[in-house]
């Protein structure tokens, strides 16, 4: 790959390293109504916090360093699920399956406090791991697997694409799509239009025990056909990463690789030709939660299992 031309520079910044919520990972992140959301997020060694290894808790803030407590939602705890701003809500789509059973809900809100349950038992369920993005005036579910060993499910990898305009009424828009059967994306990519999967993965199963890791960049522009934009990037195959589109890049930050956490961050302005932003200050994690507030790309908790919170400006 060639190098991109004409880097901005940029310039982290920590905002906190000790937030007034919990460590967690898997946790959402949404900008909306002029705050940062953080919605749930797992962490099994706090029983305080995580009594069932998720929770339900929903913190705001305006600047990064200081959260506030705003409720405990009546949703059931949850990490990984699907997260969106759409129609002047933000949005919980599905969830996780440490519960032994599949979240297969959706729910929204317009202030963070009061929560609807829109759909109790969505159509493209049982399903965990799928990549979730607003687009278009609707909300798009891409991918994701059913995971029969922590839930009863027939196995199944998704390489489909679901679509919905309020939440409650969904329709499967593709199937059987030519890239390879996948999730673990976190965040969302829309640049220039289209819709970005970047890289992602399949976590194992009792039937296939290997993890799949990818580093492969499609692109759609309607969530039916794709376009298979680069085969390989430089930056190494991961799932649990977080992905954005800010200041006119393509952003891949972190993720796991299959031998442990990483703290590299990628960008692209048109995602063939990638560059890395060097000197990440942040610990090594997966499963961070990343948005765009405030100008700025936003990094915040994680596997690294430290409540922090880091934001990146232009220098």
């Amino acid at each position: 790959m060639s190098a991109v031309a004409d880097q901005p520079a940029y310039r982290w910044t920590c905002a906190t390293d000790d937030a007034a919520f919990a460590a967690r990972d898997g946790a959402g992140l949404l900008a909306f109504r002029d705050r940062m959301w953080l919605l749930g997020g797992w962490n099994p060694s706090d029983k305080e916090h995580f009594p069932q290894i998720c929770n339900s808790e929903v913190w705001c803030s305006e600047d990064g360093a200081d959260w506030e407590f705003v409720t405990h939602a009546p949703w059931e705890g949850r990490h990984t699920a699907g997260y969106a701003v759409h129609d002047g809500r933000m949005w919980i789509v599905g969830g996780d399956a440490n519960q032994h059973h599949y979240q297969s809900d959706v729910w929204c809100s317009e202030d963070g406090e009061r929560w609807e349950q829109v759909l109790d038992d969505a159509p493209w369920a049982p399903r965990v791991l799928h990549y979730t993005v607003a687009f278009d005036g609707a909300i798009w579910l891409i991918g994701g697997q059913s995971m029969p060993g922590f839930a009863p499910a027939e196995e199944r990898f998704y390489a489909d694409v679901w679509r919905s305009t309020d939440g409650g009424t969904w329709e499967r828009v593709a199937d059987d799509q030519p890239w390879a059967p996948r999730g673990l994306i976190g965040g969302s990519a829309v640049l220039d239009g289209r819709i970005w999967l970047l890289g992602g993965g399949t976590y194992d199963t009792p039937e296939h025990p290997t993890r799949i890791f990818r580093n492969d960049v499609w692109a759609s522009a309607d969530g039916v056909e794709w376009e298979q934009v680069v085969e390989q990037t430089p930056w190494a195959p991961r799932q649990y990463h977080e992905v954005a589109a800010w200041d006119g890049w393509l952003w891949v930050l972190e993720g796991h690789d299959g031998t442990g956490n990483r703290k590299d961050v990628w960008h692209s302005p048109c995602g063939i030709h990638w560059q890395e932003l060097p000197g990440t200050p942040w610990l090594p994690r997966h499963a961070a939660s990343v948005c765009v507030y405030d100008d700025a790309l936003w990094v915040v908790a994680g596997n690294n299992m430290t409540p922090d919170a880091w934001r990146l400006d232009r220098a």
